[in-house]
């Protein structure tokens, strides 16, 4: 599992241009990678990683599952960051299409789920065009990990009957959001790239009648070793957000003052008891222990 993805050479002419056209096409698939953790990865994500001839990811995508790829899949890093795109969106379309009609089977692995804010439709309906199959598989997107490490649920019966996810940034300028809808009390709101933009985002709620002591959350690396969170409230999401970086969401909702900086998430390996009555959990190579306060807390929120 030590090895990592391979620096892309300037193949993209080679499959954009390349003459050859298979008898028969291959196929894609719209593979969600999760959060990061490899082990929050779908069995059947797990399958055809270790499959695939053509793999194309996003530099989300963590070493530990591009590691999973067979010893001579071809791995091409179509990073996007923000102000440095490796590929535009609309060549990362026409890469994928001319893979498959090379005749080969091609994994686009994607950090999340492709259809959360993963611009996965733009590229289902680019080999729906030209008539190349193409199959989604879903992933674990980075909301649920985050609200799950940090022991504060998304919807909760007295505290949140509903969740939305929104994005912080639009193609062109600011996105059209209802900012009515969601400065509503006792609901959830999920903001995927808002770093920042969290000030402008917090400007909207709170002016569309959304109270500045809300709790709220930013979770940075959510699921990854280097995790980190930062609880707060509406009015000082800005504040909280300042010199932050990395992929971070920011979550506003009464159900975020369950959130504990140190709670300890155990979702990655099966905790056991030792003689003393704590709990133990193995996770990226790192014991952790929980004490029996912890547990009692866990116990009680389940």
């Amino acid at each position: 599992m030590s090895r990592v993805s391979r620096p892309s050479q300037p193949r993209r002419l080679i499959a954009l241009d390349g003459a050859t056209t298979a008898a028969r096409p291959g196929k894609v698939w719209l593979v969600g990678a999760g959060p990061g953790d490899p082990e929050l990865l779908t069995l059947k994500a797990a399958r055809l990683i270790a499959a695939a001839g053509v793999i194309v990811h996003d530099g989300l995508v963590s070493t530990e599952i591009l590691a999973m790829a067979a010893p001579d899949a071809r791995l091409i890093d179509v990073a996007k960051r923000k102000n440095r795109h490796t590929l535009p969106q609309d060549d990362i379309n026409r890469l994928l299409v001319a893979f498959a009609r090379q005749g080969l089977d091609v994994v686009r692995l994607k950090g999340g789920d492709p259809f959360i804010f993963g611009r996965g439709g733009e590229e289902l309906e680019e080999c729906r065009a030209a008539g190349i199959a193409c199959e989604v598989v879903p992933g674990v997107t980075a909301a649920l990990a985050a609200s799950a490490s940090a022991g504060a649920p998304l919807t909760h019966r007295g505290l949140a009957q509903a969740v939305t996810f929104v994005t912080g940034h639009a193609a062109h300028g600011e996105p059209d959001l209802d900012w009515d809808h969601l400065a509503r009390a006792n609901q959830t709101v999920v903001i995927y790239m808002g770093l920042t933009t969290a000030g402008r985002i917090a400007g909207r709620l709170m002016a569309a009648g959304r109270d500045a002591a809300t709790p709220a959350l930013i979770v940075v690396n959510a699921s990854r070793a280097d995790e980190a969170r930062y609880p707060t409230t509406l009015g000082r999401l800005a504040v909280t957000a300042e010199g932050l970086s990395g992929p971070a969401l920011l979550i506003v909702g009464e159900a975020m003052s369950l959130a504990s900086a140190s709670f300890e998430t155990l979702t990655s390996s099966a905790p056991q008891d030792d003689e003393q009555g704590g709990l133990h959990s193995v996770r990226h190579g790192e014991e952790r222990r929980v004490s029996a306060a912890s547990r009692t807390t866990q116990r009680g929120s389940a």
